[in-house]
């Protein structure tokens, strides 16, 4: 059976094929379902012109398209009044009939014009323009343009061949005799051709910028998911140092108590014994575990992590870098969980950086108050002196999302914003578990 399904294939030659599926694509575009429901929907009016326009004008702009196209019926039926005698009035209803459908049916616009361009060549007095009447020329081709703008080019492309394909045949069956003029299927499909492709053009620009558009908004999703797990990675990081130290204290007062108590009971040793292995447990998997997400060239700092007793040298090495900056502290002066201290060191340290390359030439102060409960932050600067003059330097645009992901993991709250003034405000609080709590 794989044979004969084999052999069967390979007998297909490659013209075949194209030839099959360009027939497959006529049949999915112009036969499939050619008399569906599409109603045409409302313009957008978020546009640059729509969007200042009034709000009882924006609401009926959104409905430009159907008068446009109620526009062309008209001057259709002006058209096909022109071209005939008597008959004027129903010739033109007959043209009008397809440019108005295309607003509810757009493929079967399409087969409705086709078929009427006989009827109206029937209809009319003369046969000077054969086979297309003035009425079924701006008929068809505004039929045509309308159904392009509604579909895909592809399917252009196939109207406009059928059209080809049927003045060839109402020549051919019809002959020199019927007519005067010579046949107009010539400039027919010429015009055609032109306005088929300004639509495909502008059809493939607009699918072009859409897809620009979802790059562009995907990249910046994933440049944004990757800014944050770096910086959670940063933060594993410091923290593995603080959590380290502690565990590292722990273990060895594990093993030194016993030594510290005359003669102690076995269960104390042994108690003793397994806080000391369970230390080193954790230090050992703590480890491992920052090494999944430690790069490989990331060495380990030799110096201890900062805290905010390393504030002020901070402070200096921004002042020499440019940046007025005041320090204020309320409050009584306490040690804090060293994870709080490091991460609140780092948010100063971030909303400084961001003044130094968003906002230079201005001046920044620095509050920190010890209050009941937490530490508060605030880091504010002023709008920078001359705008116009000083040219910000380029930043990756992630340091409030560093900031917010220290704050978060603290189960803090954070706010950041401009100020009235025209400069930058970022607030914070850190929440810190009193001694009394934690029984």
């Amino acid at each position: 059976m794989l044979y004969v399904t084999e052999t069967t294939s390979k007998a297909h030659s490659p013209e075949f094929r194209l030839a099959a599926d360009a027939l497959r694509g006529l049949r999915q575009d112009l036969f499939h379902n050619a008399f569906d429901y599409r109603p045409l929907p409302r313009m957008r009016v978020d546009g640059p012109l729509t969007r200042r326009l009034p709000g009882r004008l924006r609401d009926h702009a959104a409905w430009t398209p159907h008068a446009l196209i109620a526009v062309a019926a008209l001057f259709t039926l002006v058209a096909a009044g022109a071209d005939t005698g008597g008959g004027a009035l129903p010739i033109g209803l007959i043209c009008a009939a397809p440019v108005l459908l295309t607003m509810v049916r757009p493929v079967g616009a399409f087969w409705v014009s086709m078929a009427i361009t006989p009827v109206v060549a029937v209809l009319s007095d003369g046969w000077a323009e054969w086979p297309w009447m003035a009425g079924s020329v701006v008929s068809h081709l505004t039929v045509l343009m309308v159904v392009a703008v509604r579909t895909r080019p592809r399917t252009a492309a196939w109207m406009w061949l059928l059209t080809g394909a049927y003045g060839l045949v109402a020549e051919a069956a019809f002959g020199p005799t019927y007519y005067y003029d010579g046949s107009n299927t010539g400039p027919m499909m010429v015009v055609s051709a032109f306005a088929l492709l300004v639509v495909s053009v502008w059809h493939i620009r607009r699918e072009a910028a859409q897809e620009v558009t979802a790059q562009q908004t995907e990249t910046a999703q994933e440049r944004s998911r990757r800014t944050l797990l770096e910086e959670r990675t940063t933060i594993a990081r410091e923290l593995h140092d603080v959590v380290a130290h502690h565990m590292s204290v722990v273990a060895i007062q594990a093993e030194a108590a016993p030594y510290r108590v005359e003669n102690p009971p076995p269960e104390l040793e042994r108690a003793f014994a397994t806080i000391r292995e369970n230390a080193v447990a954790a230090l050992t998997e703590l480890r491992r575990v920052l090494g999944v997400v430690r790069a490989e060239d990331y060495e380990a700092p030799d110096a201890p992590q900062p805290t905010l007793a390393d504030l002020d040298a901070l402070l200096a090495n921004v002042r020499d870098a440019g940046l007025s900056v005041q320090k204020t502290v309320t409050g009584a002066v306490r040690e804090l969980p060293q994870g709080v201290e490091l991460s609140a060191y780092r948010i100063v340290q971030e909303a400084l950086s961001n003044t130094l390359r968003h906002a230079p030439g201005a001046s920044a102060k620095v509050e920190i108050g010890y209050v009941l409960g937490g530490l508060g932050l605030r880091v504010v600067n002023t709008p920078p002196p001359a705008p116009a003059l000083v040219k910000p330097s380029p930043g990756a645009g992630h340091g409030v999302t560093g900031m917010r992901e220290r704050v978060s993991m603290l189960n803090g709250e954070m706010t950041a914003g401009p100020t009235d003034e025209g400069g930058y405000e970022v607030a914070v609080f850190l929440p810190v578990q009193l001694v009394g709590d934690e029984a």
